[in-house]
């Protein structure tokens, strides 16, 4: 694409689709999201509000599982069929981000949510991954969030090696969720 930086001068960039199809694909970015545990999830209230939120969540089967409080806002708030945001950041680095500050790497996709309230079989049937890490007290009273992501994933800084994540036309991908 060719576009102008602030003063005229004519510059090119290249778009994160040409980036994906060098080094991106689905299987890597579901790799990534197994290996993470903490999601920001974004939706609009019943009044049209934007709310985000932190949460703690598990893979299982290409689906994400977040547990929340029944009688808590997200359980309320988000409805079976609901299309919500799902930010995940992804630790880089191993032991070299304890020498240098490495910021994590994004994944950002859409999803398509299921509600099932505290006491159904499904969520009492939730990924034992999960339940390894909420606090024991809180799973007799937790629904279960069944996120069906769609769409594409768009990352930065997954599936590229720590010299290409710092580049901003080589740490940008997008592909698509299967």
């Amino acid at each position: 694409l060719w576009g102008r930086v602030a003063d005229g001068r004519e510059t090119t960039m290249r778009t994160t689709a040409a980036v994906a199809s060098t080094h991106l694909s689905a299987q890597t970015v579901w790799r990534a999201l197994e290996k993470a545990s903490f999601a920001v999830l974004g939706h609009v209230t019943p009044a049209g509000k934007p709310r985000t939120s932190g949460v703690m969540y598990a893979v299982h089967d290409r689906r994400i599982y977040m547990g929340v409080a029944d009688d808590g806002w997200k359980a309320q708030q988000i409805a079976t069929g609901d299309e919500v945001s799902v930010t995940v950041l992804v630790r880089l680095g191993g032991l070299l981000a304890l020498v240098i500050p490495i910021p994590p790497a994004t994944v950002t996709f859409r999803a398509r949510a299921t509600m099932h309230r505290a006491g159904t079989s499904q969520a009492e049937q939730a990924p034992g991954e999960l339940l390894k890490r909420l606090p024991a007290a809180t799973r007799d009273d937790m629904a279960l969030i069944e996120l069906v992501p769609e769409g594409d994933f768009v990352t930065y800084g997954i599936g590229v090696s720590l010299r290409e994540f710092a580049d901003p036309n080589d740490a940008p991908g997008r592909v698509g969720v299967t």
